[in-house]
């Protein structure tokens, strides 16, 4: 019997930090990703060899096509075995995205909600502001009311042409 104390007390431990840090998940799943790739450049190594063996393999009396048709059910569960290790990778990667994307869209939902509170804090206690002016005031005011000003066709001779 081992007196060594295990590295985690419980086993899902490990993965649960893995699944905590988006770096590390993506880390974890590269792992996976380059075992399925080799996995799936073997296996196409193999489906070509095996194609090649089963179609040469003629029977004594066999008609054209026959040896095909012997080989085309080997073929096919290999062809669907490299179909989904295809999407094992696919999934592999947009996951890690997925994860990543995740992890950015709950930093900008908090500051999202920050900047939501702050316009609803400016909405339910809005600055002071002075009394507004009256139109004629502000006219008023204006030291130089040859520009800027509205006008009519009457005080024209005022204005200086370009």
């Amino acid at each position: 019997m081992s007196t060594d104390k295990p590295l985690f007390d419980d086993p899902n431990e490990a993965l649960r930090e893995i699944a905590q840090n988006p770096a590390a998940y993506a880390r974890y799943l590269a792992d996976f990703h380059v075992v399925v790739l080799d996995m799936q450049a073997k296996l196409e190594i193999l489906q070509r060899e095996t194609r090649v063996h089963c179609r040469g393999t003629r029977v004594a009396g066999d008609k054209m096509g026959q040896a095909f048709l012997r080989a085309f059910p080997v073929e096919k569960s290999l062809n669907d075995v490299l179909k989904n290790l295809k999407n094992v990778t696919s999934g592999l990667e947009k996951s890690a995205n997925k994860r990543h994307a995740h992890d950015e869209k709950v930093k900008m939902v908090k500051k999202h909600r920050k900047e939501k509170e702050q316009l609803k804090e400016r909405n339910n206690n809005p600055q002071l502001q002075g009394p507004r002016e009256a139109p004629g005031e502000r006219d008023a005011q204006r030291t130089d009311t040859s520009y800027g000003g509205p006008t009519s066709i009457y005080n024209l001779d005022r204005r200086e042409s370009a």
